[in-house]
């Protein structure tokens, strides 16, 4: 069972605010970008897709996250640049705690003109 530190479960540090049917739509002026990920090395058991959804949460960005049939975590960030900067680091470098990051490869990185997602979720 993975249990998520209380501080992770806290609110996103920049607000959300939901425009139109139900998308929802950072406050800022930085262009809004998205991301597809892929995880490799000892990530499934680790409780990575929980902390990978607490630190979306934390940063301020959506999309989801899920585990694959072979082994890896794969998933889709988006937000305003800087935070999903800030997201790819995290999935490169820091992860959960009991995981070990081998390697992880980002593709179809693009501008958007919206958010796709309304939150961050764990997708199975």
């Amino acid at each position: 069972m993975c249990l998520l530190p209380v501080a992770a479960l806290a609110a996103p540090r920049s607000p959300l605010r939901l425009l139109g049917r139900g998308r929802a739509a950072m406050s800022t002026a930085q262009p809004l970008k998205s991301v597809d990920y892929e995880v490799f090395g000892r990530v499934q058991g680790v409780c990575f897709r929980m902390y990978t959804e607490g630190e979306a949460k934390k940063v301020g960005v959506v999309g989801w996250v899920k585990n694959t049939s072979k082994g890896t975590v794969t998933g889709q960030v988006q937000g305003p640049e800087e935070k999903v900067n800030s997201m790819k680091s995290w999935l490169s470098k820091v992860g959960s705690p009991s995981s070990r990051i081998d390697r992880t490869e980002f593709s179809n990185e693009k501008t958007i003109s919206k958010l796709e997602y309304s939150n961050f979720s764990i997708r199975y």
